[in-house]
Parts: C-alpha cells; sequence; structure tokens
C-alpha cells in the first residue's frame, strides 16, 4: 500500500486533486501543499483579495451541560465565565508543569461550548477532556463536519454575498447560517493575520461550500506552504514547532490570554509555574528575528550572542513574501529578548548577523467593528 493510501483524507480531498494540488503528509492526512500558482502568489493573493483553506484536518469538539464552563477552566488559563453568548477565547491546554498541551479557539454558544482544536493533537484533547471533565461535560466530537477557511481583505464582501447574515460580524464572534444555500455556522477569526472566516459545514456538503466559493472572482485555493508563511508573517505559534510541552504561555508571549481573574486565582494545570513566570519574568521569552541578509534561519538553527555562546533556538523560519525578507521566530534567554539587540544565527556553521525584531512581521487586519 502506498504511504498516501495510508493517510486520511478531508471530504475536500477529491477537489484538491483535481485542482492540480501538491499533497503532502501533515497532522496524519494527505494534504495539500500548493496549487499550480505557487506558494509566493498564494500568499500574495491572500494578502491582497481571499485564500480558501481547507482546515478540516483539526478538531471540532462540543462541550455539552450546564458545568461546561467551569470544568473546562480547570484544564484551560483562559476566562471563559467572562465570554458572552456568541464570543469567541483563544486559550490552551496547560500540563502540571506549566507546559503547552495545545492550543485551541473556545467559542461561548450558550446552551454548549464549541472548540476547535490542533490535527495532531485532536484524540489526545479529546482523551484528556474526557478524562479530566467527563463526569461533568459531554464531550462530543464532530467526525461528521468539514471546516473551511476564507482569510484576506475581500473576505467579507464574498462572504455578504454568500450569507446575509455575516454582514457587521465583528472578530472573534460565532454566528449561524446558510452560507451559499448551505446550513453552516462561522466565525469571524483564522490564522493569517487577515480579516476572515473559518466555516464549520456538514462533511457532505463541503465540497459543495468550497466550489461556491471558488467560483467568486475575488477566491482562490490556498495550501499548507502559504498557509505557513501567512502565520509566521502575522506572528502566530504553530503547536509542535513555535509551543508545546516544553514552552509556557509566559514564555511563548501568549501572557495576554490569561485574564487577571485567572493569573490571580489560578486553579488551572501548571498555575503554580505560570503565576510565577508573570510575577518574576520566564528565563526566556519567544521573538521575532530579521536576518541582516537575505539568507532565512529555518527551525531548530541555534542563536548565539557576541561571544558566539548559545542563548536560544529558531522554532520557525522563512522567507516572508509581504516583508520580502527572511523572517523567523524562536526563543532566547530574557536578557536577549528587547527589540532591536544584535544576535547571532549559526546557518550551515556560519554565524551571521541578525537583530530581534517586534511581532507580528506584518500588521494584523481585523474588522474590529
Amino acid at each position: 500500500m502506498a504511504e498516501s493510501e495510508k493517510l486520511q483524507k478531508t471530504p475536500l480531498h477529491a477537489l484538491h486533486v483535481a485542482l492540480g494540488a501538491k499533497m503532502v503528509e501533515f497532522g496524519g492526512y494527505d494534504m495539500p501543499v500548493q496549487y499550480p500558482a505557487g506558494i509566493l502568489a498564494e500568499h500574495l493573493h491572500t494578502r491582497n483579495a481571499a485564500g480558501l483553506f481547507d482546515v478540516s484536518h483539526m478538531g471540532q469538539v462540543t462541550l455539552h451541560g450546564p458545568d461546561a464552563v467551569t470544568a473546562l477552566e480547570t484544564l484551560v488559563p483562559g476566562d471563559l465565565a467572562i465570554l458572552k453568548e456568541g464570543a469567541i477565547r483563544y486559550s490552551m491546554f496547560t500540563d502540571e508543569a506549566g507546559g503547552i498541551l495545545d492550543d485551541l479557539m473556545i467559542t461561548q454558544r450558550g446552551s454548549n461550548l464549541f472548540l476547535v482544536v490542533n490535527a495532531g493533537c485532536k484524540l489526545a484533547d479529546i482523551a484528556h477532556m474526557r478524562a479530566k471533565i467527563g463526569s461533568r461535560t459531554n464531550v462530543e466530537y464532530h467526525e461528521d463536519r468539514a471546516l473551511l477557511a476564507l482569510q484576506g481583505p475581500a473576505a467579507a464582501a464574498v462572504m455578504a454575498r454568500l450569507a446575509p447574515n455575516a454582514v457587521g460580524q465583528k472578530f472573534m464572534t460565532f454566528r449561524t447560517g446558510d452560507v451559499a444555500g448551505i446550513p453552516c455556522f462561522f466565525t469571524r477569526s483564522g490564522y493569517t493575520g487577515e480579516d476572515g472566516y473559518e466555516i464549520s459545514v456538514p462533511a457532505a456538503r463541503a465540497a459543495d461550500l468550497a466550489t461556491a466559493l471558488l467560483a467568486e472572482a475575488e477566491v482562490k485555493p490556498i495550501g499548507l506552504g502559504a498557509r505557513d508563511s501567512l502565520r509566521l508573517e502575522a506572528g502566530l505559534c504553530l503547536y509542535g514547532h513555535d509551543i508545546d510541552t516544553t514552552t509556557s504561555p509566559i514564555e511563548a508571549d501568549l501572557a495576554w490570554s490569561i485574564s487577571r481573574r485567572r493569573r490571580t486565582e489560578g486553579g488551572f494545570p501548571g498555575a503554580a509555574r505560570i503565576q510565577r513566570e508573570l510575577a518574576q519574568g520566564p528565563a526566556r521569552r519567544r521573538v521575532g528575528i530579521l536576518p541582516d541578509g537575505r539568507a532565512p534561519a529555518r527551525e531548530g538553527t541555534e542563536i548565539v550572542d557576541a561571544t558566539g555562546a548559545k542563548i536560544g533556538t529558531v522554532t520557525s523560519g522563512g522567507f516572508g513574501p509581504s516583508v520580502n525578507a527572511p523572517i523567523s521566530m524562536g526563543y532566547v534567554a530574557s536578557a536577549f529578548a528587547a527589540p532591536g539587540t544584535p544576535i547571532g544565527l549559526v546557518v550551515r556553521g556560519k554565524t551571521l548577523p541578525a537583530r530581534v525584531a517586534p511581532m507580528p512581521f506584518a500588521p494584523h487586519r481585523y474588522f474590529r467593528g
């Protein structure tokens, strides 16, 4: 059996192949990394118009029951009690050592919570929730739904034509309604730094929805390659690379996602370490990095100080098409985390000059109303 035949397929797999996508393994799925236009063109098209991404490999989960909010707060540091119906919060599952098990989006839907988790972690996340809070809330995994992301400055105009209920929707909110005549629910969110939507649709109708969206003049299909360069320019973490069980939310510069109440009360795994790092500062921090030259510094590149001593490691890196320069992010000792700090990147045995840079590299353009 060919390796590709062992991989899972999303409901849009046949459409990707028909569109000429180059398919690769990602998170256990056979996924499109790019289409014939190429990663550079796909990246710039998303920044200038609208790109359609298949993110159906990610996990969609609903927590049912009146105790779902307080139960989930025992697993994440996010303030869920404050969420109003229709609002979304970014948070993460933490372990007892304060490391990150996964990051996720949580939507308050009134009678339940809707979660979107990463593809490679979803089965572990579901098992974790069932083991820890399964007696307090029913954990429902939606294997029968697909997820599409429409991202870019033209996304709102496209949705206004196909989904009237999306008009006026603000960033990090949830709505239900037909999209191209198909019953869906959608959030105004995404992971590119652009305005856009994530649309949950019954798997059986996913190809119909994708075809309808791609029929709009502004929309082109986008693969994993451009998705990665877009999120890197936006300064957003990729689980398994920029965050994992060895990194805390404070080291990862995600303290903004933890409210004052949760910082004070604790009550989530790893709270002692996270509260200590909030008060005293972490030993290392995630930072943006701009190489002085044109050579990119990719994941695993050693970061050194002026004496050549190692001070950190690059966790993501490549060429930023919108920035028109190589960009990276990684962890450095906190003493070197201030923007503008000169550092060295050891690329193929040679130390290249670089400097710590503020993120995002490309400005976020979310619609906040």
